[in-house]
């Protein structure tokens, strides 16, 4: 006998009280699990999503809340930062390094104990702004390399006229019996086109490669599925170095539709030579090492030349790598920039591609505007992740109230260089953009250069930007129209969930 609609409607109701008071528990417990560790606005985007969207909320927060690495990533991470301080111990302050300032020594200090690397004299460094220029450069030093390449990129993909000549190099070192490793992001990697192909063409090479970061359920490898190694090295025998923002793809990322309208993405990397190559080496051993147990990889670089003698350096300039990313657990790129930043008394120049700040950024940038540095931002007038450029454009106004000129590169090409200048002392180039991505969950690398040289290098490139890109007016931007006001703030909401 069927049940009565009068049963039915009591049944329903009884399972609606319960999977409201299910809906209400996980609410209550939410809001004591979800703020431990996180900045307060992180933890509130994380609980507006989990209260609006209980089901989608909840997967989203199981999925990407965690911004840790494995256990063993982790214990990886922290052994080799002990070897590193260990080994270096002994290591004095270069002694070209006595005549700057003491907040340089700080931040100098500040890089050592965070990521364990020492400050390096007697290098070379040379700021490589041209696209093609750079993969020629990197071409030519592998053809010359008589015992390793190390090389990793977060994005790879072949094509004929850029990464082909490059690829055919390192298969060129293979044959002559040169030991070429080769690391690119997993997932980064994966979603280029041509992905199937370039898997081939490396097998067959001889090339010695790994996906970083990868996700393998069958392997039972599984992250954080939006963790990612951002880093861009390259390291010929030990001696000469690259290091930036520019991946080892061709400039439209083999996308139609970028080159249908002709975007292309802009650079900017460093040709390095001297004691600073070993930074470099030691930060591609450690990530080749999470994701190989064989340490082949040290006694190659045991038998790299050592460092020359003073006298015999390449160059006078001092430099100190900084690796940083969720392997480390301080922010240590956020660290340095605002500690830069507040130190600053005459002039910053900041390129970021994606400008996303948490509040001690912001506050960093807008603080020294206030106090009469002159600060100018350079950005992307179009970017190429939507989600992200609205997100950016939210912090607009803020900026501009304290006095910030923002200068929007010309659409459609994607500013992808990662650099920032503070007055005539410090120059920071490398792979991090100022975004809480960077500073939380992306593997990152750093080179601050210091001294007038390197300073006025980098603003070379930087005035370029200038000259070419459109100045965004305070009262221009309260004109915007609020749709676009809505988006932007809606986009930066999503921004923080980390």
């Amino acid at each position: 006998m069927l049940p009565s609609n009068e049963v039915l409607v009591q049944i329903g109701g009884v399972l609606w009280s319960i999977l409201v008071a299910i809906e209400l528990a996980v609410r209550y417990f939410m809001i004591g699990i979800v703020p431990g560790n996180r900045r307060p606005t992180t933890a509130m985007a994380w609980l507006l999503a989990i209260f609006f969207l209980p089901v989608v909320g909840l997967l989203a927060y199981w999925l990407f809340a965690n911004p840790r690495l494995s256990r063993r990533r982790l214990e990886k991470q922290q052994r080799a930062h002990e070897q590193i301080m260990d080994a270096t111990r002994h290591m004095q302050m270069p002694e070209e390094f006595h005549s700057q300032e003491e907040w340089v020594e700080s931040a100098v200090m500040l890089n050592r104990n965070l990521g364990a690397m020492p400050l390096e004299g007697g290098n070379s460094v040379k700021v490589i702004s041209d696209y093609r220029s750079s993969m020629e450069a990197m071409r030519e030093e592998i053809d010359k390399a008589t015992r390793y390449v190390h090389i990793q990129f977060y994005i790879m993909g072949d094509d004929e006229e850029y990464v082909g000549p490059v690829l055919e190099a390192l298969e060129r070192a293979v044959q002559r019996g040169v030991h070429v490793r080769l690391l690119f992001d997993h997932l980064g990697t994966l979603r280029v086109k041509g992905y199937g192909e370039l898997k081939k063409r490396l097998n067959k090479s001889g090339i010695n490669w790994r996906p970083m970061l990868p996700i393998d359920l069958i392997g039972r490898r599984w992250r954080r599925p939006d963790l990612r190694n951002h880093r861009k090295i390259l390291v010929i025998d030990g001696e000469i170095g690259f290091t930036g923002s520019q991946n080892l793809i061709e400039p439209g990322y083999k996308r139609k539709s970028s080159h249908k309208i002709g975007r292309e993405w802009v650079e900017m990397m460093l040709r390095i030579e001297g004691p600073l190559v070993r930074s470099l080496d030691v930060t591609f051993a450690i990530d080749w090492w999470q994701e190989d147990d064989d340490q082949e990889v040290l006694m190659d670089m045991n038998e790299a030349r050592h460092p020359l003698a003073y006298e015999e350096r390449p160059g006078a300039t001092l430099a100190q790598l900084l690796p940083s990313g969720p392997g480390f657990g301080t922010e240590n790129n956020l660290r340095l920039f605002n500690t830069l930043i507040y130190s600053a008394s005459e002039r910053l120049e900041i390129t970021s591609p994606y400008f996303v700040p948490d509040d001690s950024l912001l506050y960093a940038i807008t603080t020294a505007a206030q106090r009469g540095v002159e600060v100018e931002l350079f950005v992307c007038e179009e970017g190429d992740q939507f989600l992200v450029h609205h997100a950016q454009q939210s912090y607009y106004q803020q900026l501009l109230e304290a006095g910030v000129r923002i200068h929007c590169y010309p659409a459609p090409m994607v500013l992808h260089t990662k650099c920032f200048t503070v007055d005539d002392d410090v120059a920071v180039v490398g792979s991090s953009n100022m975004d809480m991505r960077s500073f939380s969950l992306n593997m990152e690398i750093s080179v601050m250069l210091l001294g007038k040289e390197m300073v006025n290098a980098v603003n070379e490139v930087q005035n370029h930007y200038r000259e070419i890109s459109s100045e965004i007016t305070l009262s221009q931007w309260r004109r915007r129209p609020r749709m676009q006001r809505w988006i932007d703030n809606v986009a930066r909401l999503t921004a923080t969930l980390q």
